[in-house]
């Protein structure tokens, strides 16, 4: 299977390299205004890829007014047409799904045994939304007396859509399905880091049969292009994923037009594991979910909260599985740990492993790079223990392949931990005490609590974090909260009683 991808890949690259990735405008493939062009590596082996161009403020601008001239016959398409043409794109991105898995592992280091499952992701992302085309503008009837009054939902108008460098394929289908299905128009910025699978899929969108400036791809730094999308007075709102920092900038450089904002931030999240939970099960959601996509997401359980009558035990059957997480070509099926994004990101994972020791905690598996992989930008899956809620590896979120274990005694003191953080996306809770499960979900400071399971996502189930880990919420009707605006509408039934001024009496 190696042998199968590198083969895609060869045959894919050569295109990539001579044409480089433009802009995408109105349906149209176009260099930046100012022909500059910034280059992109492989974090694989640190090969060069290609040359994408560097959009300013110049470009943002031309994307702003297509994407607003687009959304006045976008938004009032038929519904079943809209709706085949998200059916269409779907397909399109099944029938080429092993491409854009391959390229979106050599380009961001995730491994392809994760990739071709979030290609399909994308396409049922696509799917869902199809279908929720119809439903869309629907609302609430709230009948009164002497009126009827009833609620639609309408598209906001052109919408910024800022995704990130981790599984950036399938979460820009995850924003732009909803904003498509409701009849809004795209300015889509894919982050500098991975811009490849953006390009492809705004060109399989188009030959599915999206009408020309519905959906536009502008390339660049967040510090310029995204800067300029965010303050641009045509886009209606933003939605992004990424670091809590670039998020609350997002807030400001939007404000001054009032835009509407989607938020999906940083986290550090915690796994509870009680001592009478299952406790293989909770070990494989541990270890998945803190090493499955090179600990690169969002959503990953970076504490690992263990009540003291199991914590031995559990760390020692812990330390083995980290030492057998295979780590090389992300190519590779049976790689399950590739390389971090950029040399940077690989620097920060591996500055943190110094910090963990500085803070007192225990290293026991990991730390450094692998001494067989040489190029690229490796790093070891770490493990630490006998942390505390107050060093930095359990406050700052790391984003890579490195735990942190916590031992508690009691349900509060978990509690405790667990809510320290400034963060709130997820949280993880292992019991069979059913009573305790509920208090605990309740009480504990996340968006997201999965309940003796790993992060399992169903599409009509709301998305999204609290405290500095986000604003707002994705997935069926809560995309739809965002990315369209709510109108009242009053009819009267009847003459009934206006109040008369100025009449003589």
């Amino acid at each position: 299977m190696l042998d199968t991808n590198l083969e895609i890949l060869n045959q894919l690259l050569p295109s990539l390299k001579k044409n480089g990735i433009q802009n995408f405008i109105e349906g149209e493939r176009t260099a930046a205004i100012s022909g500059d062009t910034f280059d992109v590596h492989s974090p694989v082996d640190s090969e060069f890829i290609t040359k994408v161009a560097l959009s300013g403020k110049e470009d943002v601008d031309q994307a702003a007014n297509v994407a607003q001239k687009a959304f006045e016959s976008w938004k009032k398409m038929p519904h079943q047409e809209r709706r085949n043409i998200l059916y269409a794109i779907a397909a399109k991105i099944e029938e080429h799904a092993e491409n854009i898995a391959v390229l979106e592992s050599y380009d961001t280091g995730q491994p392809i045994r994760f990739m071709k499952k979030a290609a399909i992701r994308g396409a049922a992302n696509f799917r869902y939304f199809a279908d929720k085309v119809i439903d869309a503008p629907n609302g609430l009837s709230t009948p009164d007396t002497h009126h009827i009054n009833y609620t639609i939902r309408q598209p906001i108008g052109p919408i910024g859509v800022i995704t990130p460098w981790n599984t950036p394929f399938m979460l820009s289908t995850w924003k732009i399905a909803p904003a498509l299905a409701s009849g809004c128009t795209v300015v889509h910025k894919p982050a500098e880091f991975s811009p490849i699978t953006a390009d492809y899929l705004v060109k399989l969108a188009h030959e599915a049969g999206l009408p020309k400036g519905v959906w536009n791809v502008i390339h660049g730094f967040g510090e310029t292009a995204g800067k300029s999308l965010t303050e641009h007075e045509a886009i209606k709102a933003v939605a992004f994923i990424g670091e809590t920092t670039t998020g609350s900038l997002i807030m400001k450089q939007g404000a001054t037009t009032l835009k509407r904002v989607h938020l999906e931030l940083g986290g550090q999240n915690p796994i509870i594991v009680f001592d009478d939970a299952n406790l293989d099960r909770a070990l494989d959601t541990a270890v998945f979910m803190k090493y499955s996509l090179n600990g690169e997401r969002c959503t990953s359980s970076s504490r690992l909260l263990l009540q003291k009558k199991v914590y031995d035990e559990f760390v020692k059957k812990l330390s083995q599985r980290v030492k057998n997480i295979k780590v090389g070509n992300p190519l590779d099926p049976v790689t399950e740990v590739g390389p971090m994004i950029h040399p940077t990101h690989q620097e920060k994972v591996l500055r943190y492993g110094a910090i963990g020791e500085e803070d007192g905690a225990t290293l026991v598996v990991g730390g450094g790079t692998p001494d067989q992989l040489k190029k690229g930008c490796y790093v070891n899956p770490t493990l630490f223990i006998d942390g505390a809620q107050n060093m930095r590896i359990a406050q700052e979120e790391v984003f890579g392949p490195f735990l942190t274990v916590i031992p508690f005694e009691t349900e509060e003191e978990a509690i405790t931990i667990a809510n320290s953080v400034r963060y709130g996306l997820t949280a993880y809770i292992w019991t069979k005490d059913v009573g305790r499960a509920h208090r605990v979900a309740q009480e504990v400071e996340a968006g997201m609590v999965w309940v003796n399971s790993q992060n399992v996502r169903h599409l009509p189930a709301p998305f999204g974090g609290v405290k500095y880990s986000g604003i707002g919420r994705d997935g069926g009707e809560y995309s739809f909260d965002f990315y369209m605006e709510t109108k009242n509408i009053s009819v009267a039934l009847g003459d009934h009683l206006i109040p008369q001024l100025g009449k003589n009496q």
